[in-house]
C-alpha cells in the first residue's frame, strides 16, 4: 500500500509577490506625503533668516518670531474664531438635514442628497468666485460673517458624510418604542438619536473644523486685511517674501491636523466591537 506523500507548498507564491509589491507601493506613498514635513519640522528649529536644509543650528527663535508677530498671531487667532462658528453653524445646519434625508420618505430625496453633497464635487475655485460674488452682492466681502458663511457651505457636506453614516447605524426600532411611548420628536432626537451617533457628531466635527481652518482658496476671495486668516497670510506671505517663519506655522499646522487626525481615529469605533 502506497503512502500518500504531501506535496510540499512553495515558500513564494504569486499572492505574497503582489502582498509584498503592495506594501512597497503603501510605503512609497507614505513616504511621499510624508516628505514635505519631514524637511519642514527640522527647518523651523533653526535660527537662521533663511530658509535650510538641513539647519545649521537648532533654536526656537522662528516660533518665538510667529509669537511676538501680531500680524502672525493675529490671523491665527482669526483663523481659529473662524473656524469654531463654522463648526457650530454646520452641526446646527447638518444635524437635522442629516436626519430628514436619513428617515424621510418624500419626493425628491435623492436629488436633495446631491444637491447637498454640491460643493464637494464642485471645484473649489469655482465655489469660491461663486460665494464672493454673492457676499460682494450683500457687502459681507472682508468680514468675518462672510468668512464663516463661505467656510460653512464647504464644510456642510463633509459633516452630512459623517453624520449620515452614524445615521445609518443608528437603530430606527429605539425611535419607534419612543414614538409608541409619547415621546415628542424632538425629545426622540435628542435622547434617542443623539447618544446613538455621538461619535459620528464629534467626526464631522473635527472635520469641519480642521478644513475650515486649513482653507485658503475660498478665504483668499472672501478675505481682506482686517479677515485675514492664517493660510491666506501664508500664502501672501510666500508670493511676496519667502519669511522663515512660515517653516514655523507649517509644523504649528501639521500638528495641529495630526492631532485632529489622531482624535478622529479614536472616535472611530473600533471593527471587533459590536455597535
Amino acid at each position: 500500500m502506497n503512502g500518500s506523500r504531501t506535496v510540499p507548498q512553495p515558500i513564494f507564491t504569486a499572492r505574497h509577490a503582489w502582498r509584498l509589491a503592495g506594501a512597497a507601493a503603501a510605503w512609497v506613498g507614505y513616504v511621499f506625503l510624508l516628505m514635505p514635513s519631514l524637511v519642514v519640522i527640522p527647518i523651523s528649529f533653526g535660527g537662521g533668516q533663511e530658509l535650510s536644509f538641513p539647519p545649521r543650528q537648532l533654536s526656537l527663535a522662528l516660533f518665538r518670531q510667529f509669537l511676538s508677530d501680531p500680524a502672525w498671531w493675529g490671523s491665527a487667532l482669526q483663523s481659529l474664531l473662524v473656524a469654531a462658528c463654522v463648526t457650530v453653524l454646520s452641526l446646527l445646519i447638518a444635524l437635522p438635514a442629516s436626519y430628514a434625508l436619513a428617515r424621510g420618505r418624500f419626493r425628491g430625496r435623492r436629488v436633495l442628497e446631491l444637491v447637498s453633497l454640491a460643493p464637494m464635487l464642485v471645484p473649489v475655485v469655482v465655489l469660491g468666485l461663486g460665494m464672493y460674488m454673492h457676499l460682494a452682492a450683500l457687502h459681507m466681502v472682508n468680514t468675518t460673517t462672510g468668512v464663516v458663511l463661505a467656510h460653512t457651505v464647504a464644510t456642510i457636506p463633509f459633516m452630512l458624510v459623517a453624520l449620515g453614516a452614524g445615521l445609518r447605524h443608528a437603530d430606527p426600532a429605539l425611535e419607534t418604542a419612543a414614538m409608541i411611548m409619547g415621546a415628542s420628536r424632538l425629545r426622540i432626537f435628542m435622547e434617542v438619536v443623539l447618544p446613538q451617533i455621538r461619535p459620528s457628531v464629534l467626526v464631522g466635527a473635527l472635520f469641519a473644523f480642521l478644513i475650515s481652518f486649513d482653507e485658503v482658496i475660498i478665504a483668499y476671495f472672501i478675505t481682506g486685511p482686517e479677515t485675514l486668516t492664517l493660510p491666506v497670510k501664508m500664502y501672501s506671505a510666500i508670493r511676496w517674501e519667502v519669511s522663515p517663519v512660515l517653516a514655523a506655522v507649517s509644523t504649528l499646522l501639521t500638528l495641529l491636523s495630526l492631532v485632529v487626525c489622531l482624535a478622529i481615529m479614536a472616535l472611530q469605533p473600533s471593527p471587533h466591537k459590536p455597535d
